[in-house]
């Protein structure tokens, strides 16, 4: 790794300025899950670089060259992983943790970056709560129109605009890691809580370490400008002026939680502001919160993982590319299983052309779209029947068996490889 020079901002979440670049990747699709409605058009989607950055004091990874500019949150964007049914089973667990925990029952629920509302539509299913979801990209559905009077969606973001809503709890699932500054936003969500103490806050992220530790280079996607460690979350949460209960590893280590509540003492709350959108132009830091000190320590393991990953990177995209240049060679035919983040990173940073002609999903909504970048289209598993493709290539091993499962209802015979 060699240090970051000439850097116009210290560490998004600490302020340190001595940071080390991770690695870096030229060009590739600045959104994973807006799909497109042609083949033209997925080619074209716009592009932006990856700088990734290590910040030594408190374990943040981020991407130094990411552009909120580019970013464009809309009815187009589709990320839900609830179609699978290991899936549903983790969000259903997680629902009911939480309202097991904190005795969810007839309250009232906020979620900020809700998607389609599954998991707010789960905790008001489960608990007999209300729920208010915030996100622009919303799409109204019937799943959802048997809690009309339990749910409401905004299709807007969160604001001092929304601060007299009641909640009990604030939930907050992968959105927290698409913030170019992340500290501004939760100091801000901060000043929105005020002095409701008793307000619980559930933030979920991708677990960098995960990433790191097995080497889980699809992971590293535009979308995603902050790579969180258990320490520089629980960082974040500490210098924003809440009291962390809990932060761990769940869904096997791929996601990172964080259980917290407002301090009581809270020195950063200013005048109430409007809280921005992730595309760019949020609000600075209290003077307090600027000239807060960054943590030592925790993050030797952390840091022992990234100098492994920067030398695993090309020799495992080299591993796989030798794979496909096989499969093209032998004039087979493969698909890829999966078109979320990591299906459309391997697709982009690959060579895919003559080997890969299709992608399959069991979103319906992703169903007849296009891979941004690369330009694949996107089938129904169903498809795998008639088409009867050589090679599959499952892009999460957590869903390979439900996979198999499917593959065998099917009688689809064809190779598998795991992409790890």
């Amino acid at each position: 790794m060699s240090h970051l020079e000439h850097s116009s901002t210290g560490c998004v979440v600490c302020g340190a300025d001595n940071l080390e670049i991770v690695i870096e990747i030229a060009a590739v699709p600045t959104h994973c899950n807006v799909l497109w409605n042609t083949h033209t058009e997925a080619i074209n989607a716009s592009r932006g670089d990856i700088q990734l950055v290590f910040c030594s004091a408190c374990g943040h990874v981020f991407n130094a060259a990411f552009q909120p500019e580019l970013m464009r949150y809309t009815q187009a964007y589709e990320n839900s992983l609830h179609f699978s049914p290991r899936f549903q089973r983790y969000a259903e667990a997680l629902a009911s943790h939480l309202i097991e925990q904190y005795n969810l029952r007839k309250k009232d629920i906020i979620e900020i970056g809700c998607g389609q509302g599954d998991f707010l539509t789960l905790l008001c299913q489960l608990g007999q709560n209300r729920g208010v979801g915030f996100d622009p990209s919303y799409v109204p559905e019937a799943t959802v129109n048997a809690l009309n009077d339990q749910i409401t969606f905004i299709q807007d973001f969160y604001s001092m605009e929304h601060a007299t809503l009641p909640a009990d709890l604030i939930v907050c699932r992968h959105v927290l890691e698409h913030i170019r500054y992340p500290a501004e936003f939760l100091t801000t969500i901060r000043q929105i809580i005020g002095h409701r103490l008793d307000i619980i806050t559930f933030f979920e992220v991708p677990n960098a370490l995960f990433a790191l530790r097995d080497l889980a280079i699809w992971d590293i996607i535009y979308e995603h400008c902050s790579y969180f460690s258990a320490n520089s979350l629980e960082h974040l949460f500490t210098r924003c002026g809440f009291k962390v209960i809990d932060v761990a590893e769940t869904f096997e280590g791929q996601y990172l939680y964080l259980e917290g509540r407002p301090l009581r003492s809270n020195k950063q709350i200013q005048e109430p502001q409007v809280l921005k959108s992730p595309q760019g132009g949020i609000l600075s830091l209290s003077k307090d919160a600027a000239q807060a000190t960054s943590q030592d320590g925790g993050t030797g393991e952390i840091s022992t993982y990234i100098k492994a990953f920067v030398n695993s990177y090309n020799d495992k995209m080299q591993t796989w590319q030798a794979t496909l240049s096989k499969i093209a060679q032998a004039g087979q035919s493969g698909v890829i299983w999966g078109t979320g983040s990591k299906g459309v990173t391997f697709l982009n940073v690959l060579d895919t052309q003559g080997c890969i002609e299709y992608a399959i999903d069991i979103n319906p909504r992703k169903v007849g779209k296009f891979v941004p970048g690369s330009g694949q289209q996107i089938k129904p598993p169903e498809f795998l029947a008639e088409y009867q493709p050589d090679v599959v290539i499952i892009m999460n091993p957590l869903y390979a068996d439900e996979i198999r499962h499917s593959m065998k209802q099917l009688q689809v015979s064809a190779q598998i490889l795991v992409a790890i």
